[in-house]
């Protein structure tokens, strides 16, 4: 090929307009490679050992003194790679630019599979050849979420690395979620499971916090990702605890609770499906208590977890004996079911009022649970749970009645308008009335009935609804009233206020139609009446 072909190659065939599709190059640059790959190699004729690949002038005018084949790999340019190292030996491939990053650095952080592939093929050493921050393309493309990067990469790189850079690998596939590679390190390097980071931590303790990786229900064509990585993480975390079990229970309780308990930080986030994962393989985990005594049930409690919390039903005769547990305040699970909930999880629901609501619904389930000495326990500040939940929860139960007072004189003003307005209607007889009879003339008309009846059950909708306003403004508003009467009541006025709605609706709309008629009746009498011409 011709060295004008090339650059005429470059510039036409490999869609070099628009600039903007390129990862890292700059207008300026590529404008630059196109001009001086002709000039240096018409110049060099062909010796790239003279220039090092480096395009004379050009190096001048970037910061990073890139190659030729860094640019390319960097834009995407395969098939100007594929000229490019057609002209190249097996050493030039592995130079570096002035970061000391490698083209295959670049194609790695590009995700440029085939072109990794063309470069491994000249040089099958690139693979392992580190960067000015001993990376190597591995590393860059797992840092990145280069899945199908890293795992093409993989095979190439992994029998170079050193346990140390395994470590590091394996983490890095965790962070990023690439928990497929993850598991395929963990097959071939099974200590991988008893490995620590930087911050003394193992995989599990990584996982626990990671409780969007693994619950929620997920549906839908663009969520199917999502659910593919929950699975993987889920499988990630069999494999890693199947193999933690392979050692005795000292290890294993030791792993698992320094440098934090990976129980309750799993407990603490409300990451069910991981918890599930350990405790069905081994369910002495249940007797587990942090620092404070507490087991997972009295944390999920805390924490409002319900799915967690729920796990106590499954536990047969064990839970008469849990929820029997004290913590270091004395607190039994019913008191810390009376504390007030982390404000994450208030959020849940809009209003004081409802989070008042699922506040005493969440008392009044564990209650269910705890012997009957326990309800009327005290702690260490002399407070029974029932105690303990009033003190705590004050403030919001005085947000909740300031929530619905506001509410209710809100609608109370909307449905007084409507009452008037519904009101006035049925006094207001559309059609008139007829002279003779003093009858609706439209009375025995089907629009003029359905007219009555939505008037009628507007009137009768409106007028429930003030009254139950009326009770929510009077309501002395005590905690139990949170429970089941106050948004009962709620509910039943919201349902009125929409029924009163709806027909308000219908009762214009047969009101219009009706007074229509009233205006084109007598234009189709006259119309009906006309004579016709007589015939002559």
């Amino acid at each position: 090929m011709m060295f004008t072909d090339l650059c005429d190659f470059g510039s036409e065939k490999m869609g070099v307009v628009p600039v903007g599709g390129f990862i890292g190059c700059q207008e300026r640059e590529l404008e630059l490679l196109m001009g001086c790959i002709l000039v240096s190699l018409e110049n060099t004729e062909n010796n790239f050992e003279s220039n090092q690949i480096l395009i004379p002038g050009y190096d001048k005018c970037s910061e990073l003194s890139k190659t030729a084949l860094h640019i390319a790999a960097c834009a995407r340019h395969i098939h100007f790679v594929e000229e490019l190292v057609k002209m190249m030996d097996e050493k030039h491939f592995a130079l570096h630019n002035k970061k000391e990053n490698t083209a295959l650095s670049f194609a790695a952080e590009a995700g440029a599979i085939e072109i990794a592939k063309i470069m491994i093929q000249k040089n099958k050493f690139l693979p392992t050849i580190e960067t000015g921050k001993g990376l190597k393309p591995l590393f860059i493309a797992a840092l990145l979420e280069r899945s199908e990067m890293a795992w093409s990469l993989y095979p190439k790189t992994y029998p170079t690395l050193n346990e140390t850079n395994r470590n590091s690998l394996f983490f890095s596939y965790i962070d990023t979620g690439l928990y497929d590679l993850a598991m395929k390190m963990l097959e071939d390097d099974t200590t991988l499971a008893m490995a620590r980071n930087s911050n003394a931590e193992t995989a599990l303790h990584v996982l626990a916090r990671r409780p969007l990786e693994f619950g929620g229900r997920i549906s839908g064509i663009e969520d199917s990702y999502k659910s593919s990585k929950q699975t993987k993480a889920l499988e990630l975390v069999e494999c890693l605890w199947n193999q933690i079990l392979k050692h005795n229970d000292d290890d294993v309780m030791c792993l698992i609770t320094e440098p934090s308990e990976v129980l309750f930080d799993a407990t603490r986030l409300g990451n069910y499906e991981f918890l599930s994962v350990l405790i069905n393989a081994y369910p002495d985990l249940l007797w587990e208590t942090d620092d404070e005594n507490r087991t997972i049930f009295h944390v999920a409690v805390l924490y409002r977890h319900a799915s967690i919390f729920n796990l106590v039903h499954e536990t047969g005769s064990i839970k008469d004996i849990i929820v029997t547990y004290t913590d270091d305040e004395n607190n039994n699970i019913l008191h810390l079911a009376a504390k007030l909930a982390p404000q994450n999880q208030l959020n849940l629901v809009s209003g004081a009022a409802l989070q008042m609501q699922r506040e005493l619904v969440w008392f009044e389930e564990v209650k269910k649970i705890v012997q009957p000495l326990s309800i009327d326990m005290k702690n260490k500040d002399g407070k029974t749970p029932r105690e303990l939940f009033t003190s705590e929860h004050e403030g919001l139960l005085c947000e909740g009645e300031s929530w619905m007072k506001n509410t209710a004189n809100l609608c109370m003003l909307v449905a007084t308008i409507i009452t008037t307005v519904v009101f006035s209607a049925a006094f207001s007889i559309p059609g008139g009335i007829a002279d003779n009879t003093g009858a609706p003339k439209f009375l025995k008309d089907t629009a003029f009935l359905i007219f009555a009846i939505s008037d009628g059950v507007a009137l009768f909708s409106s007028s429930t609804s003030m009254l139950m306003f009326l009770y929510i403004l009077t309501s002395h508003y005590a905690e139990n009233d949170f429970l089941k009467s106050l948004p009962l009541n709620c509910l039943v006025r919201f349902l009125a206020m929409s029924t009163l709605v709806r027909y308000v609706l219908v009762n214009i709309l047969f009101k219009s139609y009706i007074s229509a008629r009233k205006t084109y009746d007598p234009i189709e009498s006259q119309v009906l009446n006309v004579q016709p011409y007589p015939r002559i």
